[in-house]
């Protein structure tokens, strides 16, 4: 089954007031790299929170996003009275003739001067956020799922395609060699006094170097091979770019051997639908 890199996913909850809400995106990429950002409150849980990712998301290019709302009002603020009015009096006795106002404005930008009361992350509300995370992965895979079953389909055309350039290859082939005989047969007949067993043995060497049989058995393999990998394993983006890269390799020879106008059509379009696929393996998990 094919599965895309490229992917989204959005959940959110509520627990005791607050809002919390998880967005997960991902690009192609060799490796699992990952960029999240997460509220203060909850950063003792990063390495948790990546842990998940990193086992439910595999490979790609992944930014997650953790945002924390507060939906309640609450006293959280603490005024450090005492330190101000100290902060107060400290400017006062440096200079007694400015207004009590604006040492106040001030004293309440200097440190510790207003503090937030952290309350402690529950082990409930742990299991709240956990549970979100869950549930944006779930959305994200949805939409890798969906973006793979597109993929799978244009790679499936795009090697239908190839299989389709190979078999007109075939009726080429034959006039191909007839081609080249005859070419000799011309040039044979223009000499005098020529070793015409050596001359024959140089023009069945010549066209067996020209034959393209073994390439189109190898590259109707690997085609055939992509596939049953498709179709039938996980986690294959890695292996299917390995096996294009070989599909590649019996499309060059191939060209390499043609020798005929024809044909060498033919092998510029193969490479044209390969250069799709390979685009398109690099986006498969």
């Amino acid at each position: 089954m094919i599965l895309s890199m490229t992917g989204f996913g959005r959940a959110e909850g509520v627990f005791e007031g607050k809002k919390i809400t998880i967005d997960i995106k991902s690009l192609n990429s060799k490796s699992f790299d990952l960029n999240i950002k997460i509220p203060l409150r909850y950063k003792e849980k990063e390495f948790e929170i990546r842990k998940i990712l990193n086992d439910r998301i595999i490979r790609g290019k992944v930014d997650c996003y953790v945002n924390l709302e507060n939906l309640e009002e609450s006293n959280d603020v603490k005024i450090n009275k005492g330190l101000i009015d100290s902060y107060i009096n400290e400017f006062k006795n440096i200079a007694s003739d400015g207004p009590d106002f604006e040492y106040l404005k001030m004293a309440v930008r200097l440190p510790d001067a207003i503090s937030s009361r952290p309350d402690e992350l529950t082990e409930g509300e742990w299991e709240a956020l956990a549970k979100i995370v869950h549930a944006a992965v779930d959305r994200f895979e949805e939409f890798r799922k969906t973006e793979g079953g597109i993929l799978h389909e244009e790679l499936n055309r795009n090697i239908q395609n190839i299989e389709q350039y190979l078999g007109e290859v075939i009726p080429f082939e034959e006039e191909r060699i007839v081609s080249v005989k005859e070419r000799y047969q011309k040039t044979l007949k223009e000499f005098e006094n020529v070793d015409e067993t050596r001359f024959y043995q140089e023009m069945a060497y010549f066209t067996e170097k020209l034959d393209i049989s073994e390439e189109k058995v190898r590259l109707t393999q690997h085609l055939k091979y992509y596939k049953e990998v498709m179709d039938n394993e996980s986690f294959n983006g890695k292996k299917l770019g390995f096996i294009s890269q070989e599909i590649g390799r019996e499309i060059n020879t191939l060209g390499s051997k043609a020798n005929h106008a024809e044909i060498q059509k033919l092998v510029v379009m193969m490479k044209d639908d390969l250069e799709k696929i390979k685009e398109q393996t690099l986006n498969v998990l």
